[in-house]
This record gives C-alpha cells, structure tokens and sequence, in this order.
C-alpha cells in the first residue's frame, strides 16, 4: 500500500527489543514469561491501529508487547531485519516490490501482481535471504488510491484514472515525499495512465493537510487508501484504478524469523489477520480519524468485541 508516511527520520535510542534474546523464556513452566516484542509501526492511522492490534494479542499471549512508530518503511524494514523492531503490519504488494527493488535494482521487473497468492509466493522468497518471515495474508485489503474533489470530478467528467489522464489536466499530488519514485505513485500514473504530475506536495499520505490542500485547490490529486472513511469530509472521491495499477495489498504481519519466528508468536497475530476485515479497518480508521479516540482504544474494544483477547 499502501502507503507509507513522508520523510526518513533516525530511529531514537529507544528503539531497543531482545538484544538476540529469544521471545520465550524456555525457563517458565507455565506458558508465561515470555520476552519482549516490539512491534513497529509507521507514521499513519491505519498503521498505528494495526500495530496496536498486534501489540494486543501479543500481551494476551503473555508477551510484553509494546509499539514503536517510525516515520515510514524506509525506516522500520532495516531495524526489522536487525531485530531492534520484532514485528511489523505490511501489505503484501507493496512490500514485495519495496524488497524486490532492495534485491534486484530500481530497473527490476515486478514481481507482485493483483493475484494474492502469486504475490504472497514472491514475498516469502525475498523476505527470507533478509532474515523475515511474512505471515500469512488475510481478507483485510488496503490499496493507494487517488482522490479529486467531487466538484472537480463533474468539471472534468472524471470516474477513472483513465478519465484523468485523457482529460489532459495538470496536476500536483499531495501525498509523501517518495511519491516520486514509488512505482504505483507518481511513476506509475504517468506510464499507466498518462497522468500529467506536475509535483509532489509533501504533506503525507491521506492526512488532513493532504485531503485539505485538495479540497482548497493548492492540490489537485490526494494520494490516500481505499480504506480511508474522512473522504467525504472533504468534498472527496476516489478515481477508479480501472488500469489496475494497484497489487494484491491484502493486510499481513512481517516477523523477524529469528526473533518473533515462533509458533505462538504467529498463532497470537493469526487471530487478528483471520478476523479483520476491510470494512472493520474502515470503520477503525474512522474512530481515529474522525471520532478522535486513541489508537490504542479502538483496537482493545475491537479486539474484546471479537473475543480476541480476554476483557
């Protein structure tokens, strides 16, 4: 997806987790004592909420569980692969191609397509050489998608991002900086669709400051996700990806194989990745967005209301 945040920042020192410390303690009888995991996150709602999903059923699993947030994956893959961050929530797409061209160039052909398990095979065989191990995929899907406000929509006669790029319309994409350079951003509207990108304003991935800029007209294009329940807040509409653009970005956990590659780890995160649907992460990402409540709230009401954890 999905999408990432905007700029690369340096990780604080307390960025820490096992020190290569196994997660169990194989010293407690009991199932409990377990290690600490740290569970990594970038700097956007969908994330955040995610990665306090993990947290959640983690602790319930009797890990000590805590969340960090990084500005993006640029940032939060490599302390995946070090350890310093045990588990990540990923999309499995976007990932694979983030790892294909970390292997094989920034020339490289793509490997992810819109067939989940094709995707998800690719996956697996990148991760592993990098010390990952990605889960399996679930129902939840989030893709990048590209709003315009509705009144610009009926200006332009626009439903499809084939519409936009036939209409012959400049325009200038709020979204993160690496917009420029993702292939299903920037790069991929102009070669699929014949997009006219003018720039890239670099307020982030579907934040208020993005989606405003749009609905005020200093933007014309928002990068945002099809998850994203503020849009009509804004005057906005999402223009249909009718060229496929977009890749299999069906929601998955990352572990580090050798830190978090366990049994238990995987059984705690596969509760949450067989329950979750894309509605219920619509609907979550609402509660943030628009209701104000804290990431860690919606996710322990979820995750109770599900029977996910103990109450």
């Amino acid at each position: 997806m999905a999408g990432a945040a905007t700029a690369v920042v340096a990780l604080t020192a307390g960025l820490t987790a096992c020190g290569g410390d196994s997660l169990e303690d194989d010293k407690g009888s009991d199932g409990g004592g377990k290690g600490k995991v740290v569970v990594g996150s970038a700097r956007f709602t969908e994330q955040k909420v995610l990665a306090e999903l993990y947290a959640g059923v983690l602790r319930d699993a009797g890990y000590d569980a805590s969340v960090k947030t990084v500005q993006n994956r640029e940032v939060y893959e490599p302390e995946l692969k070090k350890g310093t961050i045990d588990v990540a929530p990923e999309y499995a797409a976007t990932l694979t191609e983030f790892l294909n061209l970390k292997k094989n160039g920034s020339d490289a052909k793509p490997v992810a397509s819109s067939d989940l398990d094709a995707t998800y095979g690719e996956l697996t065989k990148l991760a592993a050489p990098r010390g990952l191990k990605a889960l399996p995929a679930g129902e939840a899907v989030d893709q990048n998608a590209f709003a315009v406000t509705e009144d610009y929509a009926k200006e332009h006669k626009l439903k499809t991002l084939s519409d936009l790029g036939k209409s012959g319309e400049r325009v200038r994409i709020a979204a993160g900086d690496e917009c420029e350079t993702r292939p299903f951003c920037a790069p991929g509207l102009k070669k699929k669709y014949g997009i006219d990108v003018a720039g890239i304003d670099p307020k982030g991935v579907g934040t208020t400051q993005s989606k405003q800029a749009v609905k005020n007209g200093t933007d014309q294009l928002v990068l945002t996700t099809t998850t994203d329940a503020t849009l009509k807040n804004f005057g906005l509409v999402i223009l249909e990806d009718d060229k496929k653009l977009q890749n299999a970005d069906n929601i998955l956990p990352v572990v580090n194989a050798k830190e978090a590659g366990d049994k238990k780890v995987a059984a705690a995160l596969a509760k949450v990745t067989k329950a979750l649907t894309t509605d219920d992460l619509i609907e979550l990402n609402r509660k943030v967005d628009e209701e104000r409540e804290k990431e860690a709230d919606v996710a322990k009401e979820y995750l109770e209301s599900k029977g996910l954890i103990k109450k």
